[in-house]
């Protein structure tokens, strides 16, 4: 237990909070830490350790918790000998102890490491087992304040802000390593967010579709789980800034598969039209509508044309825009096949040509509430978009405050255990101890292994 001596070096070689300070709120900084670190696990092998205590049977944790015992007094080698237990006792609420018998005689141990499991003591591989399914089952994820799980990138992100900061003479602080980790994963999750979005609209998205809510439903689907993916990995983002502008983004990508939508849709609609009127531009080119009662056969070969056009499925959202721009094309075509026709009157060619003005009027009005009904489904799915957003972060704020519920609880018991023992001798530990080595892990379980040799017994 003596030599643990590094974690009373804890508050002077990493802090929890940027803001400087010391005594009282050093003894907040300690608190904060309760909140990240991991158990504490004390894997202790004598050999002729017998577990008992003024004639008394103990148990392992008993044992451990007898060992962090404070002595009284106020002498330098009883201030030394308190100091590392104190710590240990303030920083590490849970604690656990094992205590393993030799696992082969002394002949054998130089092969332990070539010796198979059957060859070992049966009492060993029995403690061996209970450490490790202790370990198994009560190890968390790693975790940094808030609750957030550290994947593997995340790890590495804080290792190299940690490294980055004692190299240039700081002490790393968790606060400012989080609001850096923060940004950085952040700005990685909406990476992986709109790759997530786009590999889900390529996947499901057949151009051109019949209606633009079409499309929007299958945007809704894909934004759905794009999200997800985001809220999975970002933290922090406490004004929502990262949020907002992943949604600027995936809203940029809709607009941008609509844009396509129509041009797919109009490519198409182009290449019927093409393929239906080729018999009525063959007819013009040859002057067949150059007669008495022309315009009449023109008339009607346009309209079956058209008719057959509205007859081809799956054209798209463009379909009666590009049949209007068509007509409109044959206008010019169609008034001059209507002036040079000898068998209608002044006053019939009058009113052939202001009913196709009125159709053609009639065909834009058309035309345009199909745009006004497109635009307010694209407005109602900006509609639905917000709540979606404001849903899926209400559910992940309310995670985030159980998490916080959780740690603030932590950090409670850990003032309580301080005020309770006295505040003088945790105040003390961040003026006095100037120990070299230090060390701090992540949410988990920590396994402290030492190396006692004394009298033939040894600790690990």
């Amino acid at each position: 237990m003596d030599q643990l001596h590094y974690v009373t070096e804890l508050t002077e070689r990493i802090k929890a909070k940027s803001s400087p300070g010391g005594g009282s709120e050093g003894l907040e900084d300690s608190a904060e830490f309760v909140r990240f670190f991991p158990s504490f696990v004390w894997a202790l092998r004598d050999f002729t350790l017998q577990l008992e205590l003024n004639g008394r049977p103990v148990t392992e944790d008993e044992y451990l918790e007898h060992s962090l015992k404070l002595k009284k007094g106020d002498a330098s080698d009883v201030q030394l000998y308190n100091l590392p237990r104190k710590c240990i006792r303030m920083f590490f609420p849970t604690r656990k102890c094992f205590i393993f018998d030799r696992p082969t005689t002394r002949k054998n141990l130089p092969h332990l490491e070539s010796m198979q499991e059957s060859q070992l003591e049966p009492d060993f591989v029995e403690q061996a087992g209970q450490f490790c399914r202790y370990i198994y089952s009560t190890s968390k994820e790693k975790t940094i304040p808030g609750g957030y799980l550290v994947n593997g990138r995340l790890l590495a992100n804080l290792v190299t802000t940690y490294v980055d900061t004692i190299r240039s003479g700081q002490v790393p602080c968790m606060e400012s390593a989080v609001l850096a980790l923060a940004e950085i994963e952040n700005s990685a999750a909406i990476h992986d967010a709109t790759v997530r979005y786009r590999e889900l609209m390529d996947q499901k998205l057949k151009l051109p579709t019949e209606t633009v809510q079409e499309l929007l439903g299958i945007h809704a689907e894909c934004e759905k789980e794009a999200l997800q993916v985001f809220l999975a990995h970002a933290f922090k983002d406490d004004k929502q800034r990262f949020q907002v502008e992943l949604m600027k983004t995936m809203d940029q990508m809709k607009e941008g598969f609509c844009q396509k939508n129509e041009q797919e849709s109009s490519k198409l609609c182009w290449a019927v039209l093409m393929s239906l009127s080729g018999e009525l531009e063959e007819n013009i080119k040859q002057g067949v509508y150059s007669c008495p009662g022309g315009h009449k056969l023109f008339s009607d070969d346009l309209k079956e044309m058209e008719q057959r056009y509205h007859q081809e499925q799956k054209k798209g959202v463009m379909a009666e825009t590009v049949l209007q721009q068509f007509l409109k094309e044959k206008e010019n075509v169609s008034r001059a096949i209507l002036l040079s026709d000898k068998a209608l009157s002044k006053k019939e060619k009058e009113m052939a040509e202001a009913k196709a003005k009125a159709e053609a009027a009639q065909r834009e009005q058309e035309i345009q509430k199909q745009k006004q009904a497109e635009l307010e489904q694209k407005m109602e799915d900006q509609k639905r978009s917000y709540e979606l957003n404001i849903r899926q972060l209400e559910e992940k704020m309310v995670k985030e405050r159980d998490n916080l519920l959780k740690e603030q609880n932590m950090m409670m018991e850990s003032k309580l255990r301080v005020t309770i023992t006295g505040p003088s001798w945790a105040s003390s530990l961040f003026a006095t101890s100037k120990h070299k080595n230090a060390s701090l892990g992540g949410s988990g379980v920590l396994c402290f292994l030492t190396k006692w040799i004394k009298s033939g017994s040894g600790e690990c």
